[in-house]
């Protein structure tokens, strides 16, 4: 301390290395209040002061806002508290911050065309919670429904606090993808087909569908709008329809792949037989018969199911997510759909 001589603004000032300026609009908020005036008006300050304009200038140096740090230097705030409070405060801005620089990073290493760098900018600059809404907005408006909300949780992409290059790599491409229109139409489509069979089912239950024919066989690779396990449909205060049990992409998968495996070309005869199983199951899920126009149908929802940005849409997906892989249906979806354009 400085015994008891009081201390006019020009003495603080070569005290603390403070401005007058500085100390004058503390002065002015009560944060270092004078203990009077000598005759001449100017402002006097106690021995405390110097004490004070310390701690003060270290609290706001951490970011404290004023407000907080009056209440701190009168006592009516506990330091431990406030600074263990801010601590937590700065490590999630921290966080941010890596995580900012790794986005912009890898959007420096994508070499991005003048076109794309709008998009760019803006996915680099986004906070946390811009990031989770930039996804929840995409499927918010993809997959609408609420019975489909079982589905959007397990689309939706969370990256790590501390991710990997290749995963926000992986989050900046996705993010992009969600931003075309072309894919968020092929979701929707999905979608829409979803209900479409789902309701068709719901309408003619038969008993083809057996216990071990459960939605949580299905793959990780088929989980587009496709399927929802029943606990998601009583959640969302639906009965668990009883079918089908197996979406379109995913019994094309199952009959298909075998096939392929055999090299059988998908317009030969010995084909003919695979796609009539395939609708033979694809109709029955739905309560009608194998027909041409079935047969139309199954063919719309593989096309739609095999657009190569729902493929690539999962796989970065998993990246993000730490989840393997998922299978690519591809090779088979595209087999069953040249056997279907063959054999119809």
């Amino acid at each position: 301390m400085h015994g008891d001589t009081l201390h006019t603004i020009g003495d603080l000032a070569r005290l603390t290395g403070l401005t007058v300026k500085t100390i004058r609009f503390y002065s002015d908020r009560g944060i270092v209040p004078p203990t009077g005036r000598n005759p001449a008006g100017h402002r006097l300050y106690g021995p405390d002061a110097v004490a004070r304009l310390d701690l003060v200038r270290t609290l706001r140096e951490l970011g404290l806002d004023l407000p907080t740090i009056r209440r701190i230097a009168d006592r009516e705030l506990a330091l431990p508290e406030v600074a263990a409070a801010h601590a937590a405060a700065l490590a999630v801005q921290i966080r941010d911050l890596r995580l900012r620089r790794a986005i912009l990073t890898a959007v420096a290493e994508r070499g991005s065309d003048p076109e794309e760098m709008e998009l760019m900018h803006k996915l680099a600059t986004l906070s946390g919670a811009e990031r989770r809404r930039l996804a929840g907005d995409f499927l918010d408006a993809t997959l609408a429904d609420p019975a489909l909300s079982g589905i959007a949780r397990s689309l939706t992409p969370e990256l790590p606090d501390d991710p990997e290059p290749a995963q926000v790599a992986a989050w900046v491409e996705l993010a992009e993808l969600t931003q075309d229109p072309a894919f968020r139409d092929t979701l929707r489509n999905l979608a829409d087909h979803h209900r479409a069979d789902h309701h068709r089912a719901s309408q003619h239950p038969t008993d083809h569908h057996r216990a071990d024919q459960h939605p949580t066989d299905q793959h990780p690779a088929d989980q587009h709008p496709t399927d929802q396990h029943p606990a998601d449909q009583q959640r969302a205060g639906r009965t668990p329809a009883a079918a089908p049990r197996r979406d379109a992409a995913a019994l094309a998968r199952d009959h298909a792949a075998p096939a392929l495996t055999a090299g059988v070309d998908p317009a030969s005869p010995q084909a003919d037989a695979v796609v009539a199983a395939l609708a033979t199951q694809y109709a029955s899920g739905l309560g009608r018969p194998d027909d041409t126009a079935l047969r139309h149908r199954l063919l719309t929802r593989l096309e739609t199911a095999n657009d190569p940005r729902r493929q690539r849409y999962l796989h970065l997906l998993a990246i993000v997510n730490g989840w393997p892989p998922p299978e690519d249906l591809t090779p088979a979806l595209d087999w069953a759909i040249q056997a279907l354009r063959a054999h119809t």
